[in-house]
Order: C-alpha cells, then structure tokens, then sequence
C-alpha cells in the first residue's frame, strides 16, 4: 500500500497544504505537531508531521528545515507492508541495501531500502 511522502519548509507548509488539498479533494487524517524526528533520524527532537488522505491515497507531509541526516528526505514514497522483516529479507535477497532500520517509528516499525539503480524508498509495518 504506498503513500506518498513529501518534505516541506514550515514557511511552506500551509501554502502548500491549500494548494494540494484543494487539487486533491483531499483531508488531513492526522496532525502530529510535536512527532518523534527518531522516524526521520533526528533522535531526541521533534517535526511536524501530517497525513492526508485523498482519492489520489495517502500522503506524509514532514515538515523539516531540510537539514537532514542521509538517508532521509531522499524517499518520496512509503509502503506499508504486513511483516517488515520478512520485506526486508525479499528485498535484500534481490540486491536491496537497507540504508536505515528497522527502527520504532511512528506507531510502527520503519525501514529505509535503496534498490539498484537509485531508487530509494520506506517500508513500515
């Protein structure tokens, strides 16, 4: 099940939520202003995170300075997925590096994969 996932400026965040939300006929599901940053690899701060629900599925905004630690803010989508360490075995066993996890993330357990060629993305269950 993927979602989308977009890192925005705080300065931009309410611009673009207007915009994105009126294109999308979407709605915000949740609005996490104090969320763990461990899920963004920022231990021992918080971001604001925000989950939107529309008929083009599901979409994290994270809310940040940019100023993040590689490998975040380089996966633009999500997958949710029904038991992340038998993903990550499948993943790996077909030249998947796993670049970040499993960690405790957001209510879940959060990993971030690179397959070859570049593509880089996150898998929670």
């Amino acid at each position: 099940m993927p979602e989308n996932r977009v890192y925005v400026s705080p300065d931009a965040v309410n611009a673009f939520l207007r915009s994105y939300l009126g294109f999308t006929g979407g709605s915000i599901t949740s609005d996490a202003k104090q969320a763990d940053a461990s899920d963004i690899g920022l231990s021992g701060k918080t971001y604001r995170r925000i989950d939107l629900s529309s008929p083009f599925g599901k979409t994290v905004i994270m809310v940040t300075n940019g100023h993040l630690p590689y490998p975040f803010g380089r996966e633009v989508t999500g997958y949710q997925v029904a038991h992340l360490s038998d993903t990550l075995r499948k993943a790996k066993s077909t030249g998947a590096k796993v670049l970040w996890g499993p960690e405790r993330a957001a209510g879940g357990n959060s990993a971030i994969l690179r397959f070859p060629g570049g593509y880089t993305c996150e898998v929670h269950d």
